[in-house]
């Protein structure tokens, strides 16, 4: 997911398949805080790994920055893979 984009509502990561816009995802989830939020909401969200529909959500920069070298740490292996394959004739 690119970097300057929130995920929509019913969006599920590409390769767990969890809920993207859920409270654990978001810059402003702090646990301790009142209802684990940083922000003034209204009420309590129930479940903190399901997606809502919280208006304050906004994706958690190290999230991101987790996500992106998860990608490039699957990309590197790929390529390895393919390079044993190519070297032993698989």
């Amino acid at each position: 997911m690119p970097p300057d984009r929130s995920p929509g509502f019913n969006e599920a990561c590409e390769g767990c398949g969890k809920d993207l816009h859920a409270c654990l995802n978001c810059r402003f989830y702090k646990s301790g805080a009142r209802w684990d939020c940083a922000e003034t909401i209204d009420e309590p969200v129930p479940d903190k790994e399901r997606r809502n529909r919280c208006e304050w959500f906004q994706t958690n920069p190290l999230l991101l920055a987790a996500t992106e070298g998860r990608a490039s740490a699957r990309s590197a292996a790929e390529k390895a893979r393919g390079d044993l394959d190519r070297l032993f004739g698989g």
